[in-house]
């Protein structure tokens, strides 16, 4: 799913199409792909809070397909990313819950 959104990024920065969303983002840079990203991240969050399914499954479509531009755009693979995943598969997590303050 992301490799094919990946792909498809990749090809709309080699082969500009005119009126493109994709475009648009690759023209305005970095920083607006990236606000994109945080916007359609929080979306999500939102949606799952709301406990919507449709709109859990837009709204991560919408992430998935930003983060897939901004993937393509910092010139870091999706098999990138599935290596760092594989490398922490099986590996203990070093992040602890704090403890509960009782003390004010």
């Amino acid at each position: 799913m992301l490799e094919s959104l990946y792909q498809e990024a990749l090809d709309r920065k080699a082969n500009p199409k005119e009126g493109s969303y994709t475009n648009y983002l690759y023209k305005k840079g970095l920083d607006k792909i990236l606000k994109k990203v945080g916007e359609e991240a929080t979306e999500v969050v939102v949606a799952a809070k709301n406990a919507d399914k449709e709109e859990i499954a837009n709204e991560t479509a919408d992430l998935l397909y930003h983060l897939a531009v901004m993937l393509a755009d910092t010139g870091v693979s999706p098999s990138d990313v599935q290596a760092v995943l594989d490398a922490r598969q099986g590996k203990a997590s070093r992040i602890h819950d704090r403890p509960e303050i009782t003390d004010y």
